[in-house]
């Protein structure tokens, strides 16, 4: 299949084509579980922000109660998917990827409890755990006591982390709400949506034996890489895997290849993309936008250069393992920003002088915040451009 223009992409081209298709270059009046479904999900083991700021960046005219009441009406949940992390997706996505993601969830388990767990059960385990959750929501220090009242010579953390990645635990609200946000109690995605995950993929692997179009339950793992292409590509398997932490996604991508267009960037990786996908021009002007932490659009690619330049990666990436919200600026990472709450309000740290008519932008943006955080009410705080801090 051709496609007109050059086939050697740089990462400026690369970075429209992202934030086009994460509705960061054009705000969206889409609702937001249809922004939810499209991103596939929002990374959100910080509660309550990360999720709401990541909609407020994308969608027009959104207030807090747009998500917080899919959560409520558990038409969205927040449960442990790509690479491991706390993730809010709409309740279907949450029983389609949680099958297709388990071996994210294994792997995790035998790298980081293996030791503590040896010679456990792990079916056993997952049947108590399962009646202990289903009976109530338990925080994992309940559960963990809980199941160690079984097992005496275990680790209470371990075990309940084990039923973490064994059972498909979804958080109940009032966690994840905004304002009224409480701990992170966990049931079965099945009690709480009150429907059984989608079947699991092909025992064959990744891709299965079947036909690699996605649509119609045969490649599920097709149908995944096809929804990250429509959200993040172009993309290699590399980039695959840094999003959702699977492995063998190479051909998978190899085998869509017939349907897909193929490309390459300056370091002559291959990278592959939907026909209809956008891709604008490379010099197309990118608004200034305050992007949330933990955000993906800094999370799903191996060479993150189209977004984040390399100096900047640990200023924005902490030893801690924390990702701080970021300020966008010509489409690039140029500072971070926090909603610091009513009496601090936003704060800006920019790593570069801003030319007047991004402050200004930058400031609006802020503003957008104070307005979208003081919905219900009460003080907003003000907004704080801090001098730009050396590269």
């Amino acid at each position: 299949m051709t496609v007109p223009g050059p086939r050697v992409l740089g990462p400026r081209a690369l970075g429209r084509a992202l934030l086009a298709r994460q509705h960061l270059l054009a705000r969206t009046d889409r609702p937001p579980a249809e922004v939810v479904h499209h991103l596939v999900g929002l990374q959100a083991q910080a509660a309550p922000q990360p999720p709401y700021l990541g909609l407020l960046s994308r969608l027009d005219d959104f207030t807090p109660d747009g998500l917080s009441d899919l959560l409520d009406r558990r038409a969205a949940v927040r449960i442990a998917l790509q690479r491991g992390t706390i993730h809010l997706v709409t309740a279907q996505d949450c029983l389609a990827l949680r099958p297709l993601l388990q071996p994210v969830l294994d792997q995790a388990l035998r790298t980081t409890y293996g030791r503590r767990l040896a010679g456990l059960d792990p079916a056993a385990l997952a049947a108590e755990a399962r009646t202990l959750v289903e009976r109530e929501p338990r925080t994992f220090q309940q559960l963990g006591t809980l199941l160690a009242a079984t097992r005496p010579d275990r680790d209470p953390a371990a075990l309940a982390q084990a039923a973490r990645c064994l059972l498909p635990l979804v958080q109940v609200p009032p966690r994840g709400l905004w304002g009224r946000s409480g701990p992170a109690a966990h049931t079965t995605a099945e009690a709480w949506l009150g429907r059984p995950l989608d079947p699991s993929p092909s025992p064959d692997g990744p891709g299965g034996s079947n036909g690699p179009d996605g649509s119609d339950g045969s490649d599920r793992l097709g149908g995944l890489v096809l929804r990250y292409l429509a959200a993040f590509g172009r993309a290699s398997a590399a980039d695959l895997r840094k999003w959702s932490g699977l492995g063998g996604l190479g051909p998978v991508l190899r085998r869509l290849a017939p349907q897909l267009l193929t490309f390459r960037d300056e370091r002559d990786r291959v990278l592959y993309d939907l026909p209809g996908a956008p891709r604008p021009d490379p010099d197309v002007p990118a608004p200034v936008r305050l992007v949330a932490p933990f955000d993906n659009l800094l999370l799903s690619h191996a060479d993150r250069s189209r977004v984040l330049p390399e100096r900047y990666k640990d200023r924005v990436m902490t030893r801690n393992g924390l990702v701080l919200g970021t300020l966008l600026v010509d489409g690039l990472v140029a500072g971070t920003w926090r909603y610091a709450g009513p009496a601090e309000g936003v704060v800006v740290e920019p790593f570069v002088r801003l030319a007047r008519a991004d402050r200004v932008a930058a400031e609006a943006e802020a503003e957008r915040v104070l307005a979208f955080a003081g919905a219900a009410g009460g003080p907003r705080g003000p907004v704080r451009i801090e001098a730009a801090g050396g590269a």
